[in-house]
Formats: C-alpha cells, sequence, structure tokens
C-alpha cells in the first residue's frame, strides 16, 4: 500500500474531546469533597463551634480547587459558597461587618458577609483606577520615557522596566495589569525589534528571555513595596487588623523602601549573570522609543487627569486619616479619608473627567472576578476566625515552634510561607489561606508584632516568581514562550535566595533602624 493510500488517523472528535475535559473536572472535584469530608468528620477541638470543622473542610476544599482549577477562579469560589450555604457552615442569620470609617453594620444572609467588606472594595476600586493607566496611555509614556534613557543594553532595558513597573506599582493593584498590559507588549516589541522571539533557543535567548523572566521577578519586589501594588496586600493588612496590629500604607512602603530599591537594583544585574542575554547591545531600542513617544504627541486631556489622579491618591493614601481627624476636630465635620474612600474619590475624579466610562468599568473582567473570588474567601476566612477555627490552627502552629528562640521560629515560619507557594498559583490564594495563621504563630513566639505583619505581607509578594504558575505576571511571562519550565523552576530558586538574603539582611537591619523591632523578647533566649 502506497503512503498516499493509508487510511488517515481519525481526529478525536468535539465529543471526546468534551469527555475527557468533563471527566478531569469531575476528578479534581472529587478530590475537593474527598478533603471537605475528611475534615468535616474529623473531631471538634475544644473552643471551636460545631460548625467549625465543616467550615474548613469547605474553605481548605476551595482553596485545594483554586489550585486545581478544575473551573476558573470566581466559579471555583462560587461552589465553595454554595456547598457551606447549603451544609449551614455558613447560614442564614445577620453578622455585623466592618464599614469604612469605623463602626459596624448588619448583613442579612451571613454567607454574604465578606461583599461588604472594604479591603474587597478597595481591591476592586484600585483595578479601575489601574485602567486610567492603560486606556489613556499613560503607562506606556511611563516606559517609553526610560527606554529612551536606559535602552542601549539589555540591561539598561531591564532597569527601565523596573522603574516603569515601579512608577505605576502605588496606583496599580493588579500586577497582572502592570506586567502584562504595560511591561511586556513594550519588551516583546523590543525583542523583536532585536530579531528575538520564541521560535527556537538561539532566536529567545538572544534578549527576549533575560528580558521577560527580569520583569517577572521584579514585579514581586514592586508588589511587595506598596498595599496597594498588589491585590492581596490590602486582604494581609485586614488579617493584621483582626489580630490587633495596625499596618499604615505609609508605614508599610517606609519599611520597604531600602530592601525594595535595593533588590531593584540587583535582580536585573545578577539575572544578566546566571540568565545572560546572547545580545549584548541594542542600540535601536532607544530610537523606536522615540519614535513612539513622537507618535504619542503631548501629554493628553486624560494623561494629564491621571498624573493629577495619581497624585491626589498618594497624599489621601498617605495623609488622609490624619488629615480627616484634623479637620473633623476642627470644623466638626465628619469626613472620611481611609484608603477606601480614597480609592473611590479616584474614580470619582475619573468619571466625572470622562477618562473612566461605565462601559470601561463593566468590561474589566478581572475587577469583577477578583470581587467574586475575594468576597467569597474574605467571607470564609472571616467566619472562620468566628467559629473559633483560626484560633485553634494558630495554637497548632505556634504549639510546632513553641520553645524555639523567636528569631529561629520565625525564620523556620517564614521559609515554610515562602516555599509553600510552590502549591499554590495565586498570591492572593495563599495570603487568604496562611497569613492570618503564620502571623499569629509568629506573634505568639514572642516576634514583634508590627514586624512580623509586614514580613509575612511582603513575602506575600515576594513568592510570585518561584514558578511558572506561581502568580499572573508569572503566567503572563510564560505564556510568551520566551522561558522554558525547567529555566524557570532553576532560575527562580536562585532568585528566591537572593531575595530573601536582600529583605532579611538589608530589609531586617533597615527595620531595626525604624523601630519596628522594639517590644520583642530576646531572639534568642
Amino acid at each position: 500500500m502506497r503512503p498516499s493510500e493509508r487510511p488517515a488517523r481519525a481526529e478525536p472528535s468535539a465529543e471526546s474531546a468534551r469527555s475527557r475535559g468533563t471527566a478531569a473536572i469531575l476528578w479534581k472535584f472529587g478530590v475537593m469533597l474527598a478533603l471537605a469530608v475528611a475534615i468535616a468528620l474529623a473531631p471538634t477541638p475544644e473552643g471551636v463551634d460545631e460548625r467549625g470543622m465543616l467550615m474548613l473542610g469547605i474553605f481548605v476544599a476551595t482553596i485545594v480547587g483554586l489550585i486545581l482549577q478544575p473551573l476558573p477562579t470566581p466559579a471555583v469560589s462560587l461552589v465553595g459558597l454554595a456547598a457551606a450555604m447549603i451544609t449551614g457552615a455558613m447560614g442564614m442569620t445577620p453578622v455585623r461587618v466592618d464599614v469604612a470609617g469605623g463602626g459596624t453594620a448588619s448583613l442579612p444572609i451571613e454567607a454574604l458577609a465578606g461583599f461588604a467588606n472594604t479591603t474587597v472594595l478597595l481591591i476592586v476600586a484600585a483595578f479601575f483606577i489601574s485602567d486610567g493607566f492603560l486606556l489613556t496611555g499613560l503607562g506606556r509614556r511611563i516606559a517609553l520615557l526610560f527606554i529612551r534613557v536606559l535602552g542601549r543594553t539589555p540591561l539598561g532595558i531591564a532597569y527601565g522596566m523596573a522603574a516603569t513597573d515601579l512608577a505605576l506599582a502605588p496606583a496599580t493593584p493588579s500586577n497582572t495589569a502592570r506586567a502584562g498590559g504595560v511591561v511586556y507588549p513594550i519588551i516583546r516589541s523590543i525583542a523583536e525589534v532585536q530579531g528575538s522571539t520564541p521560535e527556537s533557543d538561539e532566536s529567545r535567548t538572544k534578549v527576549g528571555a533575560y528580558l521577560t523572566f527580569t520583569a517577572a521577578i521584579v514585579n514581586t519586589i514592586t508588589s511587595a513595596m506598596f498595599i496597594t501594588a498588589m491585590a492581596g496586600n490590602p486582604q494581609a493588612v485586614s488579617q493584621a487588623a483582626a489580630l490587633g496590629i495596625d499596618v499604615t500604607w505609609g508605614g508599610w512602603a517606609l519599611a520597604a523602601l531600602v530592601p525594595g530599591a535595593l533588590s531593584l537594583l540587583a535582580v536585573p544585574w545578577v539575572m544578566s549573570k546566571i540568565y545572560a542575554p546572547t545580545t549584548r547591545a541594542t542600540p535601536e531600542a532607544p530610537r523606536m522609543a522615540r519614535d513612539e513617544l513622537a507618535q504619542m504627541g503631548r501629554l493628553s486631556f486624560g494623561e494629564t487627569v491621571m498624573i493629577f489622579t495619581f497624585v491626589l491618591l498618594l497624599v489621601l493614601w498617605i495623609f488622609g486619616p490624619a488629615l480627616s481627624t484634623a479637620l473633623n476636630a476642627a470644623l466638626g465635620t465628619r469626613l472620611q479619608l481611609d484608603a477606601t474612600t480614597a480609592a473611590f474619590v479616584g474614580i470619582a475624579v475619573m468619571l466625572v473627567t470622562r477618562v473612566l466610562t461605565w462601559k470601561d468599568m463593566a468590561r474589566n473582567a478581572s475587577a469583577w472576578n477578583t470581587f467574586i473570588f475575594f468576597a467569597v474567601l474574605v467571607g470564609m476566612a472571616e467566619h472562620l476566625n468566628r467559629l473559633g477555627v483560626i484560633g485553634w490552627i494558630g495554637e497548632v502552629v505556634s504549639g510546632l515552634v513553641g520553645g524555639m528562640p523567636w528569631l529561629v521560629a520565625f525564620a523556620i515560619l517564614t521559609l515554610v510561607y515562602f516555599y509553600a507557594h510552590y502549591l499554590f498559583a495565586s498570591n492572593t490564594a495563599q495570603i487568604v489561606a496562611m497569613y492570618g495563621v503564620f502571623l499569629g504563630a509568629a506573634v505568639a513566639a514572642g516576634a514583634p508584632p508590627l514586624f512580623a505583619a509586614l514580613v509575612f505581607g511582603f513575602i506575600g509578594n515576594l513568592f510570585g516568581a518561584l514558578s511558572h504558575y506561581a502568580s499572573g505576571p508569572s503566567g503572563v511571562i510564560y505564556g510568551s514562550g520566551y522561558v522554558k519550565v525547567g529555566e524557570w523552576f532553576r532560575t527562580g530558586f536562585i532568585m528566591s535566595i537572593v531575595v530573601i538574603l536582600i529583605w532579611t539582611l538589608a530589609g531586617g537591619a533597615w527595620m531595626a533602624l525604624l523601630g519596628l523591632w522594639e517590644g520583642a523578647a530576646p531572639p534568642f533566649g
């Protein structure tokens, strides 16, 4: 039989592909169900509400679902919420929740408390603010300005992209938007000008692999430097507040200033040594940036509004609480200038000036997905705390490091918290699941409360490039095809050690200088 006469291999039908997909989904839900049932049937510890283990089982199963991804993240969250409601783990009884500006409010349904959480609302509002940088082109203009000055070498471009990411970070809680919507498109353009594409190893390693991978690691640093630079950071602040630890926007930024700046200087250079580009010069990049800036022309009205809004938000986030307190005392007013209020003021400015429209907000799927995902998980986590489960878990974790000098216990807890992220596909998922527990254990071991809250907050961002699935930005970069899986795991682990050393040594010394170690027990006794 001639080759041309051989029967063609049957292609898999759409129906069989759907069947395999359904089987995979059912298998993953089966794992989630088994975990939920196993935990729910465990004996209820002393001091925990009778619904506590059932709620813990559903919560753990939901977190595992976020890792296995049988369905998109918001869908998994809603399935978990439905399970909690139908089993009575989260009932239809009223619950008191915190509201902006202090005080509490009553919600008619216990299971929906997370949808009124001010932290969740702040995160969603900040997504819309970040839209302004993308829609007006201000983010791209900032990046091109840095490339025009620093873009003659791959190392210079990497520093320019780092500066861009840093400039946008305070008002862009979607680190995926910064990396994928602003930084990556410019890097891709520069790489292709240099003939660097993902088509072959020789091509991708010219400059594209180095620039994209470096951008992913840099993004973890800028995300760690501001509360509003990553969607999960406000949730960490909220959990710290539940433990009586007050973390302010300015306090976080000041504590992260020195280790963050040193990391931004070190990461591009270290990457140029251990993951070096084969192209050493990029003389065309500054010219490309100048040409694109010339096409953009002068600052548009929208860009001008965004600059004003950005400055206004920084002022309100740093000085808002103190300013509102002073004005209320002097004028008898009832101003509320907390972080959530400030974010909505920024959105109001953008809407009134037509820089942002409701259609733009409606199209922002990431914001609405995050709203559902966070509202459900935050509501679950708060409910677990009310049921006494979080306190019990904290006691168990504390017992595992009990008796150790607090500095040793703290080192163990932070390293476990950092590298546990290999099991997570989302920074925010791990923060919701583990931040409060590990912070409580560290404080119980004798660590300074504010110092510990900040360190675990920083780590919640710094582990975002451990793997190609560790965070949204990592997924964007890996999806470009420039970095292979083996390279990612090897180089990502090496860079995690570099970052840990910088934030431990320089960051620890800086925070000691700021007085954040005060009130600690003796470190080794």
